[in-house]
């Protein structure tokens, strides 16, 4: 009888906590999709979604249910950063951790990256290559055992022998070796599927190209073209095949127009994009990320004498300082444009300086706020999940002080962090 009893408490206690419900009265709350700013809402969030909006500050029924007062604040949908790197951070001995540190080393470090991201509003973020920790740090995540974004990872990024991610630049002739599609080290169409297959089955969710040479790889181009069309074609089509998107990392024209005609969905950077490759990129509607935060960081970096091996600095003086001014002639030119940052590039957790930036080249606020949402969930395929606050969707939210088209500094500063329905930063 007693064992019965214990069960019917613990079934009715259950009952009690499902059905427990959160009431955010909101006193201005930002629609993404109309793009206004409206007054006096309220959110019922119950378990890990919005259950309903509405008008006017509404009570709790229930002695149960909580209430949470932002009616002083701006209310908006969970930010998506599509281009972050959870695994590291930039330092001046980034490059000698690379013989130093352990998966284990990266994983501890990683797990106060991701909770820095989130804290700073970003409940959703795609990282763009790492050593394939992420895709732990992500399992991690989602299993509820340390706290981060929602991640959609490449996992490696993929590249050719002495390309940008290839993983033993700037190494001795001893430990170069000669990395292959396991690697992530494509030379060959066969190499490229082999190599999209090898992202997979490590538990990849997205595939990221580098498109052209980079700036903080140990190697002299940072613009030439690093893939032929063939090779980009082979992946998109291997990709398209398992379900996921296609990134490519493009500084260099050539190597942007190559990756748009393979089938690539994002440029990232875009620092040297002709006006040739703003038409073909509407025409393919692919979109930009601009990442002009780190463009700004590498080339301060770079002033510093010993910061960045040598071979490095010439690159981030002279790509550095084109992003931002490139980003607006491709916004003007109506190119698509998708949130995101290469935190990590710079320090995790000030990703919101971006919005600022896209505003002094041209973006209206709104705008931008858009491009860190609904953009965003768009191209993840979520559109029906994330990006909004809708009845419906996950009850990822957030909250800043001031409103954001009068003082677009204020993303800088979020203030409130719910993401599934569970309070992060209160």
């Amino acid at each position: 009888m007693k064992k019965v009893l214990l069960s019917l408490i613990l079934i009715l206690s259950v009952a009690v906590v499902s059905a427990q419900k959160t009431y955010i009265l909101c006193g201005k709350l930002v629609d993404t999709k109309t793009g206004k700013i409206e007054n006096r809402k309220t959110i019922v969030v119950e378990g890990n979604k919005i259950v309903n909006i509405h008008n006017g500050y509404v009570q709790p029924k229930s002695k149960v249910d909580k209430i949470i007062y932002l009616k002083d604040k701006i209310v908006m949908p969970g930010l998506i950063d599509m281009h972050v790197h959870l695994e590291s951070e930039s330092n001046p001995s980034a490059y000698i951790e690379r013989f130093t540190n352990d998966d284990a080393d990266i994983a501890y470090n990683s797990v106060n990256y991701a909770k820095v991201t989130l804290e700073a509003g970003f409940t959703t973020v795609r990282d763009l290559g790492g050593s394939g920790v992420n895709v732990s740090l992500r399992n991690a995540i989602n299993a509820g055992k340390i706290i981060g974004p929602r991640i959609f990872t490449a996992e490696k990024s993929l590249a050719t022998t002495g390309g940008h991610a290839d993983p033993t630049n700037g190494m001795s002739k001893k430990l170069t070796g000669d990395p292959g599609p396991k690697e992530g080290v494509v030379n060959s169409v066969d190499d490229a599927k082999k190599a999209v297959r090898q992202r997979y089955k490590n538990g990849a969710d997205v595939i990221k190209i580098t498109a052209t040479g980079g700036v903080l790889s140990v190697a002299k181009s940072g613009q030439n073209p690093q893939f032929t069309l063939e090779e980009i074609k082979a992946i998109c089509e291997t990709a398209k095949d398992y379900g996921m998107h296609v990134a490519a990392h493009a500084h260099g024209d050539e190597g942007m127009q190559r990756a748009i005609l393979g089938g690539v969905k994002t440029i990232e950077h875009g620092t040297l994009m002709s006006e040739a490759t703003m038409k073909l990129m509407v025409k393919y509607d692919a979109y930009i990320v601009p990442t002009i935060t780190a463009g700004k960081e590498v080339t301060e970096k770079a002033k510093i004498k010993g910061y960045y091996p040598a071979i490095i600095v010439p690159k981030a003086l002279d790509i550095g300082p084109k992003i931002q001014g490139t980003f607006g002639k491709a916004y003007k030119a109506g190119v698509g444009i998708a949130f995101g940052t290469d935190a990590g590039v710079f320090k995790h957790g000030e990703n919101g300086k971006e919005f600022g930036f896209m505003v002094e080249a041209g973006m209206p606020a709104m705008e931008t706020i858009q491009s860190a949402t609904i953009t965003n969930a768009k191209i993840l395929n979520m559109s029906t999940e994330i990006g909004q606050i809708q009845k419906g969707f996950f009850a990822d939210i957030i909250a800043v002080n001031d409103d954001p088209t009068k003082n677009i500094k204020t993303m800088e500063n979020v203030v409130f962090v719910m993401k599934e329905g569970k309070v992060y930063k209160n």
